[in-house]
């Protein structure tokens, strides 16, 4: 990856995170703050944002331009109100229904990025995202670091087994679209990724949404998306948030009352 001489005043790592077990799954993220550039890459780096204006898209600690060369994104560069919906599902506490009975009243599509055991543990879930005309992206087997994964054998077993699940609860194969967990990336990652034949994608727009014993409030949700909210924005929402299934009607409304419409990953990659 080209060296770039900057660096990001306020990376916040923002993803889901969880330590997989029988059944069950603990969040696990935390924020980072200390300020990190590009050239860690190699070695294995966190997914970092700042915002710097309201409206507008935050600076990443990798450009488009940067992440274009491994097929990866974090936004659209566009001055087109368009939002990208996306999903984390580590495992599923209820939430998920309302969410997409949200999605479904607003016509929105969206792509949730599924770690292995949600999809084991899922199949009407899956089912009922396909037919609702969402798409299934790939979070890894047991979402490990993957920056801490060197062989590709390895890495293309954390990739291969969800999609082997995806195809046995669907009958048709899985999008190759990648997410890393915790956001948390190295460039060699992002070129076995490629080699695969994956898209992988970040987000720039995200909040603290993931603690079930620390939900935010409406109010504090809405002061995060609202006003960071900006064209071409890949939206990171965790399905395990109750805030989340709470607020996404009413969310979706008023992004649309903002003139916003909503888009799909496949715009990135210019698959039908």
């Amino acid at each position: 990856m080209k060296i770039v001489k900057h660096y990001v005043k306020i990376p916040v790592i923002l993803a889901a995170a969880f330590l997989l077990g029988t059944g069950a799954a603990m969040a696990v993220d935390h924020l980072n703050h200390q300020s990190q550039s590009v050239e860690t890459a190699a070695a294995g780096s966190n997914w970092g944002l700042s915002f710097q204006e309201e409206g507008k898209r935050p600076v990443g600690n990798a450009s488009i331009e940067e992440l274009a060369e491994y097929n990866a994104y974090f936004a659209r560069d566009t001055e087109e109100k368009i939002i990208y919906l996306t999903f984390d599902a580590g495992y599923e506490n209820g939430n998920m229904p309302a969410i997409l009975d949200a999605l479904k009243k607003h016509n929105a599509s969206a792509t949730f990025f599924v770690v292995g055991n949600f999809v084991s543990d899922n199949p009407d879930l899956i089912q009922r995202m396909v037919s609702e005309g969402h798409t299934v992206g790939n979070h890894t087997m047991t979402h490990p670091d993957m920056s801490k994964i060197s062989t590709k054998e390895a890495f293309t077993k954390e990739l291969n087994g969800v999609e082997a699940l995806y195809e046995q609860i669907t009958g048709t194969p899985m999008a190759k679209f990648y997410r890393p967990p915790q956001g948390i990336y190295s460039t060699d990652n992002l070129a076995m990724a490629k080699e695969m034949g994956y898209h992988t994608f970040f987000w720039s727009l995200a909040y603290v949404d993931w603690y079930q014993d620390q939900q935010p409030t409406k109010e504090e949700a809405f002061g995060k998306l609202l006003p960071r909210i900006h064209p071409g924005a890949i939206v990171l929402l965790h399905s395990t948030s109750s805030t989340n299934a709470q607020i996404l009607d009413e969310l979706l409304t008023k992004w649309e009352e903002m003139g916003y419409r909503f888009g799909t990953l496949q715009d990135f990659t210019g698959e039908a």
